[in-house]
């Protein structure tokens, strides 16, 4: 697998609006997109540092994956998310063959229409992973 960058950091959040404050008026970076990606039941916004984004997860319900993250181990980093060249399902058979646990079996639309995948923590050295199409 050919990695080009850090794609994003994704940062747990309770509430966008209460955290952006700090990125915009503390940081200076500026919010260009909020969205909600139903499937994953979060709202994201995103953030700009240089080339690498900064990707703030609010859950929209409680039962979502980010809420339970919240709940468990409380706001904060939540994952990196590395940009694949040869694609994310190459780069999913890639890590199966290597012993690498799957969350997904086969990529997904995420956040900004990105093809994405998400290796398990488990096996990444306690680091939840996403690989997205570049």
């Amino acid at each position: 697998m050919k990695i080009s960058h850090i794609e994003h950091l994704g940062i747990a959040v309770k509430s966008i609006e209460e955290a952006l404050p700090y990125y915009e008026n503390v940081l200076g970076l500026k919010c260009y997109n909020i969205e909600t990606v139903e499937d994953q039941k979060v709202r994201t916004a995103f953030l700009k540092v240089g080339d690498t984004k900064i990707e703030l997860l609010e859950p929209t319900c409680p039962e979502s994956t980010i809420a339970k993250f919240i709940e468990k181990k409380g706001v904060g980093v939540h994952h990196i998310a590395y940009a694949v060249e040869d694609g994310v399902a190459n780069a999913l058979a890639e890590c199966e063959e290597k012993g690498i646990q799957l969350i997904d079996k086969a990529p997904r639309k995420g956040a900004e229409g990105l093809n994405i995948a998400f290796l398990h923590p488990k096996s990444t050295q306690g680091v939840l992973t996403e690989l997205c199409e570049c």
